[in-house]
Formats: structure tokens, C-alpha cells, sequence
């Protein structure tokens, strides 16, 4: 496959044709922060968070969706997106009730580290304080509206792993939810395997096994792409 080569924070990196801004930085070590970005599913570029600058576009580009070219400069640090992924951070913990102390991914959340990453100190926007259900419908997990980010990385999950398509979202704006089965209580939705595949991918409290305490929680998202990996070696 043809190499590219491009710049990226003023690095030389080498790159496989069709490969994306995102996976170049990896490889070469750079990290560009992401949040619905997950290994083993597909890309919707919906967080914003790896957003970059190229020169020649007046606009910034997300580097998951950006596929690299002969020559092309990126800068994925200035303080302009610095303060963008600041603002994006401040907006998601405004819009839902994020209160880390009781929640049971503290401490092991990743939007809770990327608040620390990005330098996130207080939150300069009013609160939108919603009332958001926990479902504890289903006898083995639950979801806890209020940590939701609508990353729908549950509904690429269940869709694109799992293939059955429980999860979708419904409603728009900040109306909008996950929900199961066209809306019904998780555990009444007839198309879920109970493979937990959802739990994996979720980066925040949301989705959470029942019974589970801080100090028992276990997450581990590269689950996801050692299943997808696994099956493409298999088949």
C-alpha cells in the first residue's frame, strides 16, 4: 500500500494511504485526545474533541474521519484547539448531571480524565440540571441517564459487534437519549443477548453492571477491538 508522508505537530511521519489523521498520530506516539472514537468500531467524528488544524482549511477537521495526504501539515495542539476541547468538556458536564463522587466509574472514566487532560477547572456554562431515568430494568445491567454522553458507542457496539441493534438514539438535541428496543425498559428489550458488549464500549458510568461497587468496576474498551480482531482472523 502506497506511504504518505505528512507533518504533524512539526514531526515527519509516514503514514499508509486511507489511513486517518487520528491512526497516523497514534502510530507515531501523538496522542489527540477522542471520546466516541473506539478501536474496532466505526468512526461518526460526533465528539469533536479530535479535532485539528490543517493548513489550507479554515476549518478544523476531525482527525478520525480526515484520511492523510501527500504533504499534509497538521498541528493537533495549538491553543486554539486546546481551548475548543476545553469548552466541548465544560459542555458535556453542563448537560447532564456528572457527579463523579457517587458514580461508579470514578476515578476509572474517561471523561473524567479528559477533563484533566484538557485543564477543565470549573464549568463557566449554567447547568441544565435534566431529570434522567436510571433503567435497572434488566437483571444484570442498568443505565444511569445522567452519565450518558451520547457517544452512541453502545449503539455501534451492539449493532456492529453483536449485530442485533438494541440500542439506538431517540429525540434530538438535549432531548435526545439512548434507548432500547424502540423505547422500551432495557429489560423488556426482547432483541438483547445480555453479552455486555454495551458495558465494554461505554466510556463513562452510564451503562454499569448491577451490584458492581467503584472498587470492583472493571472496563477495559480494547476488549472491543481484540473481539473484532479475533472474528477477522477467524473468518
Amino acid at each position: 500500500m502506497a506511504a504518505r508522508t505528512l507533518t504533524i505537530d512539526g514531526r515527519l511521519v509516514s503514514a499508509r494511504a486511507g489511513e486517518s489523521i487520528l491512526e497516523a498520530a497514534r502510530d507515531a506516539g501523538i496522542h489527540i485526545p477522542t471520546l466516541c472514537y473506539l478501536d474496532g468500531l466505526s468512526e461518526v467524528g460526533a465528539c469533536r474533541l479530535c479535532l485539528v488544524e490543517v493548513a489550507g482549511s479554515n476549518r478544523l477537521l476531525p482527525a478520525c474521519l480526515t484520511p492523510v495526504s501527500e504533504g499534509m501539515e497538521v498541528q493537533t495542539a495549538t491553543e486554539r484547539l486546546r481551548e475548543h476541547r476545553r469548552a466541548i468538556v465544560e459542555l458535556l458536564f453542563a448537560e447532564r448531571n456528572h457527579v463523579c463522587a457517587v458514580c461508579v466509574a470514578s476515578g476509572n472514566c474517561e471523561l473524567q480524565n479528559l477533563a484533566i487532560q484538557v485543564g477543565m477547572t470549573h464549568v463557566r456554562y449554567d447547568y441544565l440540571n435534566p431529570v434522567c431515568a436510571v433503567d435497572i430494568s434488566h437483571p444484570q445491567f442498568g443505565i444511569d441517564h445522567n452519565r450518558c454522553v451520547l457517544c452512541a458507542r453502545c449503539v455501534r457496539a451492539c449493532d456492529e459487534v453483536e449485530g442485533v441493534h438494541t440500542w439506538d438514539v431517540a429525540g434530538r438535541g438535549i432531548h435526545a437519549r439512548v434507548i432500547t428496543d424502540l423505547g422500551v425498559p432495557w429489560g423488556q428489550a426482547e432483541t438483547c443477548t445480555s453479552c455486555g458488549k454495551c458495558l465494554l464500549a461505554c466510556p463513562t458510568g452510564a451503562i454499569f453492571r448491577r451490584g458492581t461497587s467503584v472498587a470492583e468496576l472493571e472496563r477495559d474498551p480494547k476488549r472491543i477491538a481484540q473481539i473484532v480482531a479475533a472474528r477477522q482472523e477467524r473468518w
